[in-house]
Protein backbone atom coordinates (compact mmCIF):
# COMPACT_ATOMS: atom_id res chain seq x y z
CA UNK A 1 0.00 0.00 0.00
CA UNK A 2 2.85 2.17 -0.34
CA UNK A 3 4.77 0.82 2.38
CA UNK A 4 8.34 2.12 2.96
CA UNK A 5 10.90 -0.54 1.02
CA UNK A 6 13.67 -2.40 3.06
CA UNK A 7 16.57 -0.15 1.83
CA UNK A 8 15.19 3.18 3.02
CA UNK A 9 15.36 1.37 6.22
CA UNK A 10 18.21 -0.02 6.18
CA UNK A 11 19.45 4.33 5.50
CA UNK A 12 18.34 5.27 7.95
CA UNK A 13 19.41 2.38 10.25
CA UNK A 14 23.10 3.16 9.32
CA UNK A 15 22.38 7.07 9.48
CA UNK A 16 20.99 6.25 13.07
CA UNK A 17 23.76 4.34 14.10
CA UNK A 18 26.33 6.66 13.23
CA UNK A 19 24.99 9.29 15.02
CA UNK A 20 24.27 6.72 17.83
CA UNK A 21 20.73 6.45 17.71
CA UNK A 22 20.25 3.16 15.84
CA UNK A 23 16.72 2.49 18.01
CA UNK A 24 15.37 5.19 16.02
CA UNK A 25 15.24 3.90 12.28
CA UNK A 26 11.62 4.06 12.31
CA UNK A 27 11.10 7.25 13.56
CA UNK A 28 13.50 9.00 10.90
CA UNK A 29 11.00 7.36 8.33
CA UNK A 30 9.02 11.11 8.71
CA UNK A 31 11.37 12.61 11.70
CA UNK A 32 13.52 14.79 8.64
CA UNK A 33 14.89 17.84 10.86
CA UNK A 34 18.64 17.64 12.40
CA UNK A 35 17.62 18.58 15.91
CA UNK A 36 14.27 15.64 15.93
CA UNK A 37 17.44 13.39 14.83
CA UNK A 38 19.91 14.78 17.12
CA UNK A 39 17.39 14.64 20.41
CA UNK A 40 15.48 11.53 19.23
CA UNK A 41 12.05 13.31 19.60
CA UNK A 42 9.51 14.73 17.18
CA UNK A 43 9.24 18.64 16.87
CA UNK A 44 7.27 18.98 14.06
CA UNK A 45 4.57 17.90 12.68
CA UNK A 46 5.68 15.46 9.18
CA UNK A 47 3.11 13.83 6.80
CA UNK A 48 3.50 10.52 4.71
CA UNK A 49 0.39 9.95 2.33
CA UNK A 50 -0.20 6.16 0.70
CA UNK A 51 -3.07 4.66 -0.53
CA UNK A 52 -5.40 1.15 -0.07
CA UNK A 53 -7.55 -0.01 -2.46
CA UNK A 54 -10.46 1.63 -0.03
CA UNK A 55 -8.60 4.78 1.36
CA UNK A 56 -6.36 7.61 1.22
CA UNK A 57 -4.35 7.54 4.10
CA UNK A 58 -2.28 10.77 5.43
CA UNK A 59 0.11 10.04 8.29
CA UNK A 60 0.08 13.22 10.34
CA UNK A 61 3.38 12.73 13.15
CA UNK A 62 2.87 14.95 15.50
CA UNK A 63 5.40 15.87 18.94
CA UNK A 64 4.44 14.13 21.59
CA UNK A 65 7.12 15.97 23.52
CA UNK A 66 5.54 18.80 26.10
CA UNK A 67 7.57 21.56 25.01
CA UNK A 68 6.32 21.10 21.67
CA UNK A 69 2.19 21.01 22.49
CA UNK A 70 1.66 23.72 20.29
CA UNK A 71 2.55 21.33 17.28
CA UNK A 72 0.85 18.62 18.03
CA UNK A 73 -2.40 20.34 18.44
CA UNK A 74 -1.45 21.68 14.77
CA UNK A 75 -1.25 18.09 13.43
CA UNK A 76 -4.37 16.59 15.84
CA UNK A 77 -6.94 19.38 14.84
CA UNK A 78 -6.41 17.69 11.04
CA UNK A 79 -6.72 14.28 12.00
CA UNK A 80 -9.73 11.73 11.80
CA UNK A 81 -8.31 9.34 13.49
CA UNK A 82 -5.60 9.54 16.61
CA UNK A 83 -2.80 6.83 17.41
CA UNK A 84 -2.33 7.67 20.91
CA UNK A 85 1.15 5.77 21.85
CA UNK A 86 1.57 4.84 25.24
CA UNK A 87 5.40 3.70 26.78
CA UNK A 88 4.07 0.34 27.83
CA UNK A 89 7.74 -0.17 30.33
CA UNK A 90 7.10 -0.47 33.84
CA UNK A 91 7.56 3.21 35.55
CA UNK A 92 6.73 4.52 31.92
CA UNK A 93 3.10 4.03 31.28
CA UNK A 94 2.46 5.27 35.06
CA UNK A 95 3.78 8.29 34.28
CA UNK A 96 1.83 8.52 31.33
CA UNK A 97 -1.52 7.74 32.82
CA UNK A 98 -0.90 10.14 36.08
CA UNK A 99 -2.66 13.01 36.64
CA UNK A 100 -0.50 15.50 34.70
CA UNK A 101 1.08 12.67 32.32
CA UNK A 102 1.67 12.90 28.37
CA UNK A 103 -1.19 10.59 27.82
CA UNK A 104 -4.11 11.95 29.49
CA UNK A 105 -3.13 15.08 27.99
CA UNK A 106 -2.79 14.01 24.60
CA UNK A 107 -6.38 12.23 24.55
CA UNK A 108 -8.22 14.78 26.16
CA UNK A 109 -6.28 17.12 23.59
CA UNK A 110 -7.56 14.64 20.88
CA UNK A 111 -10.90 13.98 21.97
CA UNK A 112 -11.27 17.85 22.21
CA UNK A 113 -10.25 19.01 19.18
CA UNK A 114 -12.91 16.74 17.70
CA UNK A 115 -11.03 13.46 16.81
CA UNK A 116 -13.38 10.88 17.67
CA UNK A 117 -11.85 7.73 16.13
CA UNK A 118 -9.01 6.34 18.39
CA UNK A 119 -6.65 3.60 18.72
CA UNK A 120 -3.87 2.76 21.57
CA UNK A 121 -0.94 1.31 20.78
CA UNK A 122 0.91 -0.06 23.40
CA UNK A 123 4.42 0.34 22.63
CA UNK A 124 7.71 -1.40 24.46
CA UNK A 125 5.78 -4.35 24.86
CA UNK A 126 8.79 -6.06 23.99
CA UNK A 127 10.25 -5.13 27.44
CA UNK A 128 8.10 -6.74 28.96
CA UNK A 129 8.07 -9.92 27.00
CA UNK A 130 4.76 -9.48 25.57
CA UNK A 131 3.36 -9.50 28.96
CA UNK A 132 -0.44 -10.45 28.71
CA UNK A 133 -1.16 -9.11 32.69
CA UNK A 134 0.84 -5.93 31.67
CA UNK A 135 -1.21 -5.32 28.26
CA UNK A 136 -4.57 -6.12 30.42
CA UNK A 137 -3.33 -4.05 33.18
CA UNK A 138 -2.42 -1.35 30.27
CA UNK A 139 -5.63 -1.78 28.75
CA UNK A 140 -8.06 -1.67 32.09
CA UNK A 141 -6.30 1.85 32.92
CA UNK A 142 -6.46 3.34 30.01
CA UNK A 143 -10.21 2.51 28.92
CA UNK A 144 -10.91 3.98 32.28
CA UNK A 145 -9.87 7.14 31.62
CA UNK A 146 -10.38 6.86 27.60
CA UNK A 147 -14.01 6.57 28.76
CA UNK A 148 -14.04 9.79 31.03
CA UNK A 149 -12.76 11.88 28.24
CA UNK A 150 -15.80 11.15 25.78
CA UNK A 151 -14.62 7.67 23.90
CA UNK A 152 -16.10 4.36 23.47
CA UNK A 153 -13.60 2.33 25.04
CA UNK A 154 -15.38 -1.12 23.47
CA UNK A 155 -14.90 0.39 20.19
CA UNK A 156 -10.91 1.70 20.60
CA UNK A 157 -8.49 -1.06 19.10
CA UNK A 158 -5.53 -1.49 21.44
CA UNK A 159 -2.97 -3.00 19.21
CA UNK A 160 0.87 -4.56 21.52
CA UNK A 161 3.98 -3.20 19.62
CA UNK A 162 7.34 -3.02 19.65
CA UNK A 163 9.04 0.36 17.65
CA UNK A 164 12.46 -0.76 18.52
CA UNK A 165 11.86 -4.01 17.14
CA UNK A 166 9.23 -3.14 14.33
CA UNK A 167 7.25 -5.78 15.56
CA UNK A 168 3.00 -5.24 14.72
CA UNK A 169 4.13 -2.09 13.13
CA UNK A 170 4.26 -2.79 8.93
Amino acid sequence: CGGIDNRTIEKFEKEAAELGKGSFKYAWVLDKLKAERERGITIDIALWKFQTAKYEVTVIDAPGHRDFIKNMITGTSQADCAILIIASGTGEFEAGISKDGQTREHALLAFTLGVRQLIVALNKMDTCKWSEDRYNEIVKETSNFIKKVGYNPKSVPFVPISGFNGDNML
